[in-house]
């Protein structure tokens, strides 16, 4: 049982979703925790307090005025009991209450009097949780601290599919999991992150793009790591076969190397490190076609260009105390050109992949990587997850700066 011993605070918002609440609060119990329930006036039309109260064994803190059995300050009471609190489903009326301090009923009061770990789980209709309002307070509230973990797709209560469903009880359960046991790192805790991940598509015509086989998988587990350790993670990311399990402090999707390149020299004035995982095409067609090109007899004449060199701008605009870390995949003269490109680029740490090793490379869940710093220290690691990777990078950033590399 993972959480036996952790008291945590279910709140519950007026949706469809609620119904889904209750499995969420069988599951918290299940794995160990004392589980109490405050709910929004709204949240009653779906889910019923006899029905709250039977499960979790405790009375269900829903009215601020009401007679109960509750203390008249059971806003304050239950935050200073409570470990965490978990918002599911988090509606956009109540998302945008958290974000300006609106106190007006059980739930919000309790939030405005909790100061420990949050995990809100936005549900409603797709276009509600995409209007600029509701992005805007889930920015607002993740800049404070609370973690956002993002809807899911399907369909819809409205009777549309899209973004915006609440994930099942048992994902949101694994999502927590992952925040409750987190490391929070002092060196990361608060820095700002620019994380490149995946491939980018270059364009030839409204249907064929130059690509590569890039998932995103490397790049989203470092992006976990940072948001464990207390990182703000700027996201910037190609087209993701693997995505981040948490939702970074900001997340930007481009599509071409250009693109890439334009919004992370926007950032990069702004940031503490960056780390570019991502598998940016080095050449795009000169001249993308506006009509598909028929096939024809003979080769298919493309003339390319060179792209835009996001590691060698960045290293050239790197101020004192940022850190950069690039990344390089070679399949022969590995340290060599690994050197080079660590001395040429003026990065501060090359995490160096192979496709030589079995179990590295793109789609898989392990890799293999050599890290090279411009100390001229080299550091071969064993094959490892992923996860360990991600890990690893950021065990070795952290000493880099804790040295005198990084300033606060």
């Amino acid at each position: 049982m993972l959480l036996k011993g952790k008291r945590i605070l279910l709140g519950i918002c007026g949706g469809v979703a609620a119904c889904k609440s209750l499995a969420l609060l069988r599951l918290l119990m299940k794995e160990g925790a004392e589980a109490r329930c405050v709910c929004t006036p709204a949240a009653l039309q779906f889910v019923t307090p006899l029905s709250i109260e039977a499960l979790s064994g405790y009375p269900l803190f829903h009215d601020l005025f009401a007679p109960r059995d509750l203390p008249a300050t059971a806003h304050v009471g239950l935050s200073d009991w409570a470990d965490y609190l978990i918002v599911a489903p988090a509606t956009a009326n109540t998302l945008a209450k958290f974000a300006h301090g609106i106190a007006d009923n059980a739930l919000t009061t309790l939030f405005n009097a909790f100061d420990k770990r949050t995990l809100a789980v936005p549900a409603m209709n797709t276009r509600m949780f995409r209007n600029p309002a509701t992005q805007a307070n889930l920015q607002l509230l993740r800049s404070r601290g609370v973690e956002v973990m993002p809807p899911g797709e399907g369909f819809l209560a409205c009777g549309a599919q899209g973004e915006g469903r609440m994930p099942e009880p048992e994902e949101i359960l694994r999502h927590f999991l992952s925040l409750s046991f987190a490391k929070e790192d002092a060196f990361f805790k608060g820095k700002h992150v620019l994380l490149t991940a995946g491939p980018t598509r270059e364009r030839i015509d409204p249907v064929r793009f130059l690509s590569n086989r890039s998932t995103g998988k490397m790049g989203s587990r470092i992006a976990d790591e940072l948001q464990q350790r207390g990182a703000l993670v700027h996201f910037v990311c190609g087209p993701l076969q693997a995505c981040p399990k948490g939702s970074p402090f900001e997340t930007v999707a481009v599509e071409s190397a250009r693109e890439m390149y334009q919004a992370c020299l926007e950032r990069w004035p702004e940031m503490d490190m960056g780390i570019l995982s991502a598998a940016v095409a080095d050449y795009a067609p000169k001249e993308i076609s506006p009509v598909k090109i028929k096939k024809a007899g003979g080769g298919f004449p493309m003339e390319l260009e060179r792209t835009p060199d996001i590691l060698l701008e960045l290293g050239r605009e790197k101020r004192a105390g940022q850190l950069l870390t690039g990344f390089a995949l070679e399949t022969d003269h590995e340290l060599e050109n690994a050197r080079e490109k660590l001395r040429r680029k003026n990065a501060d740490l090359l995490v160096l992949n192979s496709l030589r090793d079995p179990g590295a490379g793109f789609a898989v869940e392990t890799n293999r990587v050599c890290f090279l710093d411009r100390e001229g220290g080299v550091d071969d690691r064993p094959i490892a997850s992923k996860e360990e990777v991600a890990a690893w990078i950021l065990d070795k950033l952290a000493g880099m700066g804790t040295s005198g590399a990084l300033k606060s």
